[in-house]
């Protein structure tokens, strides 16, 4: 594929993200605690969880790594930073989340290997067949530095809200809690704040069109996914925190 031609699939991609938003906003996904019967034939939440997920590094691997770019210090990085975002996202996190018992629609798990695919590509073949080696010297770069920091802070408050909601329930208890510590002093999903600041802060880094695409993307996914969740506990719990917003503190 040319450069003109990925130029404006990248550009649809946006736009179709953009187009789903509203939609994102009225329907609710049904897995986890919106989980529904009414969406046909279901997998096994854990094995849902893992083939949808680990569609992403495969795909990215494939086109990073066959591409004919000459692969530079700070594009091995960038090889890295997503092969370890998707370690923990695909494989440690359903391996340790109470998914017993649990299912999830297969036409979530079908749009998800479709999301992963088309985004996975995208990074890949960019960064593997199109875009102009980066030089060492892009370590130095503002972008760089703010962007890696950015990533940084947004994996760790990502896996700190994980492991707050992880340990919520002792072995053997059923139901949800209110979570508490972290960031969940300010809004009810900070796991998903914490994924939104990571791709913001991979896409400042890579400084590039497909990375901000996905930036776009998880936005436009996690936060109506938030909105729900942020409802549906103000709905459960009598005595919800007040002042909790649903993602980004103090505003939303």
């Amino acid at each position: 594929m040319d450069f003109a031609n990925f130029q404006t699939l990248t550009l649809a991609w946006i736009a179709l993200a953009l187009l789903l938003l509203p939609v994102q906003l009225k329907i609710t996904a049904p897995y986890g605690r919106h989980a529904s019967n009414r969406w046909g034939r279901q997998l096994p939440y854990r094995l849902g969880w893992i083939i949808m997920e680990v569609v992403s590094p495969l795909t990215f691997a494939y086109f990073f790594v066959s591409g004919e770019n000459e692969k530079t210090g700070p594009m091995w990085l960038f090889f890295g930073l997503w092969m370890a975002h998707y370690a923990n996202r695909a494989i440690r996190y359903p391996l340790r989340a109470k998914m017993d018992g649990k299912s999830v629609p297969m036409v979530i798990v079908g749009s998800a290997i479709f999301f992963n695919l088309v985004n996975g590509f995208l990074n890949g073949y960019w960064l593997g067949s199109l875009a102009a080696p980066y030089p060492a010297a892009w370590f130095g770069t503002p972008q760089f530095i703010f962007g890696i920091l950015l990533f940084f802070a947004g994996a760790f408050i990502n896996i700190q809200s994980d492991n707050i909601l992880l340990k919520l329930r002792k072995p053997g208890e059923t139901g949800y809690k209110i979570p508490q510590g972290g960031l969940f002093r300010f809004v009810s999903c900070p796991n998903h704040f914490g994924e939104i600041v990571e791709w913001a802060g991979f896409a400042i880094l890579c400084w590039n069109l497909p990375a901000v695409s996905f930036a776009i993307w998880t936005a436009a996914n996690l936060v109506p996914r938030a909105l729900s969740h942020h409802r549906w506990y103000r709905e459960k719990f009598d005595h919800y925190p007040k002042g909790r917003k649903a993602v980004f503190p103090f505003v939303l």
